[in-house]
């Protein structure tokens, strides 16, 4: 009967509190972390604000997107995630983001005011007080609802897309996901945005380009406790971080803190060797992902919970469906969604995280719907077509295990952690990698049982008990994640990210994307042979009945460009180095250039892959590749053609040499040859990866026609690049200098070689070539040669995890 009454009280309260600021029975009112009310007469929400100075979490979110890769606006793409406050100023409330870049953690009051009145704060929003009672306040809050928070107007425009506008018109507040709860409110608007569409992204994905409509969703978060203990962060734990500087900090200590972001975790027995968790990690997956998808990503994402059970946790990484009609952008759910684009693309990982600490507080993983079409046309380029389903079905089978590797990935940067690209050095120790398919040869045979690796990583484990180990608290916690980090070290475990591992401007001769094996030169030539084997195999089987042959084409175009990835790494170890995240004392290799003889290793190797061995299509199958069908049109996953509806056997063979010499001439690669050349006459130089390429190159002679007419496409495309690199503003002088005393040289071998008759008729082009760079370099245009067809994402290159 008490509880009755206090029910009856509790009611009495919020419909006093309802009616006080309510002057119409219109209102709808809705109770949570803040009470709103809806005045369905002018569709407009009031906001009632009972906590001046008080700070909350602001999230924007995009609910419903535009589907288009290319522009970016994804269906659950978030937006700003800030602290923010309402302070009272005359007759407004203002919406603040204070400043947390810079603070002072003292008690000293008075200095942590001389350093809030130091750096600037954002008032993001200002609103009138409507009425005001008791300490509480009214204030209308649809004009901020109805913006263009997320800036699509602004993407839509930098996309080249077109001018657009919010039109107020056709713009409307989103009752069905506009909701309240005890820890927070959630808002949503439907935004129309108009203009003249201009680029044809945006073209192919509206019904009208000229009015483009999403939904923007807002949510105010109430933050968590002062309970959560923050981390310290270690460059080689393989954890994000937060950072900021405190000026209250001793002059003996770093200004800059660094702590990792984690969700929280607790064990419910502090004293057990394994305890259920106080609150376990639960993820949710998108209803909407189909089978046998759904069944792969769950059984991916789960594997997660073998790292935490390492460290004691019984259970404390879940993997579940979404409940229905829970909202994806709901805080109280961690999310893997299920986006559709009208082509494929990336895939990432996002955290909703406490600016001030670092705890995450929701994981939201979006996932691209094409990609698995694209690992099952791999495997129709290495296997054939077939009519199997299912189990029976390997090509299904290889796109679904990697599906695995991509939720278990993307999840990954929610719990906290970073790529770790050295880990195909370390036999794929880690699922933060982006792993290329490990195709062999079996008695001869294409074998794709071991595409891709299952379960988690050794160096997976390393990072969970960086991040997520409890220790007592007598124990000195330092130095227990030292420890955890030097027991990785002493086995041979190496973390490398993102910045080293790229191959255009990376050194790191172990750290990679999509690639295998712990040597990049021996896995190309590994690599080179199962493509030349999948290609001498390649027929009309690589299709099913009934498909025109311009389908065929392709299903060429993974095949033809099977190496690529390979190609970049090779390419890192010309004049690449070895080195770690070291810190003082944990008896790690510092940095030393590449071995002289692995260099060279890579050179030949990467020579072997612009080889007109390598690049030449056999007429066989240049005879399967018709003009294309009708309503079958190249795309940008098609080979292009400068022969007009013709397949384009000699520029396919450019494209795949330019992507190469582009990686050998890169600037800061060449710089960093000349200087690693001065420190030791042993290394590889400049001058004389100039040459290598030069002879096996130009000064490759061919009889045969075809031969010779795909080696001169190689030809110009490596002379293209030599120019570029001669007067690149990038590169050093000592670099142009080579580059320019090479082609001096080319020039007068070219002049004085006019012996071979079947390369006469392109002798002289080349040296018009050169002349026209030398009157005048900087008004020099290279070759526009056919564009590569799109690769990446044959996973996710862009994974986010702020």
């Amino acid at each position: 009967m008490k509880q009755l009454f206090y029910v009856v009280v509790f009611i009495f309260s919020i419909n006093i509190t309802a009616q006080s600021f309510m002057k119409t029975k219109n209102f709808k009112s809705y109770n949570g972390y803040f009470n709103f009310y809806y005045d369905t007469s002018e569709n407009k929400i009031y906001l009632e604000v009972d906590k001046l100075n008080k700070e909350f979490l602001y999230v924007e979110a995009l609910s419903a997107g535009v589907g288009s890769n290319d522009i970016g606006l994804d269906r659950g793409q978030l937006g700003q995630r800030v602290v923010v406050k309402f302070m009272k100023a005359g007759t407004k409330l203002l919406l603040v983001q204070p400043n947390l870049k810079y603070r002072a953690i003292t008690n000293n009051i008075d200095e942590k005011k001389s350093v809030k009145e130091a750096f600037t704060q954002s008032v993001l929003f200002g609103f009138d007080i409507k009425e005001q009672q008791k300490g509480k306040y009214l204030i209308d809050i649809s004009n901020f609802l109805l913006r263009d928070a997320h800036g699509v107007s602004k993407k839509l425009q930098q996309t080249k897309q077109g001018n657009y506008q919010l039109d107020l018109s056709k713009s409307a507040l989103y009752l069905e996901r506009t909701k309240a709860f005890p820890k927070n409110v959630e808002f949503e608007a439907i935004l129309t945005f108009k203009g003249e569409a201009k680029g044809n992204y945006i073209k192919s994905v509206s019904p009208n380009s000229s009015l483009v409509t999403v939904r923007q969703h807002h949510s105010f978060i109430k933050l968590p406790d002062n309970n959560y203990k923050k981390r310290i962060f270690d460059p080689r734990s393989g954890a994000n971080s937060i950072s900021y500087l405190d000026y209250a900090s001793s002059i003996e200590s770093p200004i800059k803190k660094r702590y990792i972001v984690r969700h929280r975790l607790e064990k419910k027995d502090t004293e057990a060797a394994i305890s259920e968790a106080k609150e376990p990690i639960i993820y949710y997956l998108d209803r909407g992902t189909p089978e046998p998808v759904r069944s792969a990503l769950l059984e991916g994402g789960r594997w997660w919970n073998e790292a935490f059970e390492a460290i004691g946790y019984k259970n404390a990484f879940q993997f579940k469906m979404l409940p229905k009609g829970a909202d994806p952008l709901d805080i109280r759910y961690n999310v893997v969604q299920w986006v559709h684009r009208s082509t494929r693309g990336w895939s990432y990982g996002a955290s909703i995280v406490d600016p001030r600490t670092g705890e995450i507080l929701k994981g939201h993983v979006s996932l691209g719907s094409l990609r698995i079409r694209q690992d099952y046309l791999i495997a129709q380029a290495l296997l054939g077509a077939t009519d199997e389903t299912g189990a029976n079905n390997p090509l299904l089978q290889m796109a679904l295990a990697r599906i695995r590797q991509l939720s278990v990935h993307e999840i990954g940067h929610t719990l906290g952690f970073t790529h770790n690209f050295a880990s195909s050095y370390n036999n794929r120790a880690s699922v933060m990698d982006y792993p290329h398919p490990y195709v062999k040869l079996t008695n001869g045979e294409i074998d794709l049982t071991n595409a891709y690796k299952t379960g988690i990583g050794a160096w997976d484990k390393v990072s969970v008990a960086y991040s997520y180990q409890d220790f007592p608290d007598k124990v000195n916690e330092k130095l227990e994640l030292n420890k955890i980090i030097q027991h990785a070290i002493d086995k041979g475990m190496l973390f490398i990210s993102d910045s080293d591992a790229r191959a255009k401007g990376g050194a790191h001769i172990y750290a990679h994307l999509w690639d295998n094996g712990t040597n990049a030169a021996k896995e190309l030539d590994r690599v080179l042979k199962v493509r030349a084997k999948a290609i001498g195999d390649f027929s009309a089987k690589n299709i099913k009945e009934g498909e025109p042959y311009s389908v065929l084409e392709d299903v060429f175009v993974p095949l033809y460009f099977f190496h690529r990835y390979q190609v970049e790494a090779a390419s890192k170890m010309i004049g690449g180095m070895e080195y770690s995240y070291a810190v003082k004392g944990d008896g790690q290799l510092i940095v030393k250039s590449v071995n002289p003889k692995q260099e060279k290793e890579a050179l030949n190797s990467i020579l072997r892959a612009i080889s007109v061995k390598t690049l030449k299509i056999p007429p066989r199958l240049t005879a399967l590749f018709p003009p294309r069908a009708f309503s079958y049109k190249r795309s940008r996953e098609s080979f292009k053609s400068k022969n007009g509806v013709a397949f384009d056997a000699l520029n396919v063979a450019s494209t795949a040499t330019e992507m190469v010499m582009q990686l050998l001439f890169h600037p800061e690669r060449a710089s960093r040859m000349v200087q690693q050349k001065a420190f030791s006459e042993n290394q590889l130089g400049l001058d004389e990866l100039i040459d290598a390429i030069v002879n096996s190159t130009f000064k490759v002679k061919y009889g045969n026609r075809y031969d010779n007419e795909i080696q001169q496409s190689i030809n110009n495309v490596v002379l293209q690049e030599l120019l570029k690199l001669a007067s690149n503003k990038k590169a050093s002088f000592q670099a142009k200098s080579i580059a320019l005393f090479k082609i001096n040289q080319l020039k007068n071998w070219l002049e004085n070689n006019k012996s071979e008759k079947l390369n006469a008729m392109y002798r002289s082009g080349y040296i018009a070539i050169i002349d026209n760079y030398l009157k005048n370099p900087t008004q020099f245009l290279v070759d526009k040669l056919p564009k590569i067809p799109d690769g990446s994402p044959i996973g996710s290159i862009r994974c986010d995890f702020n």
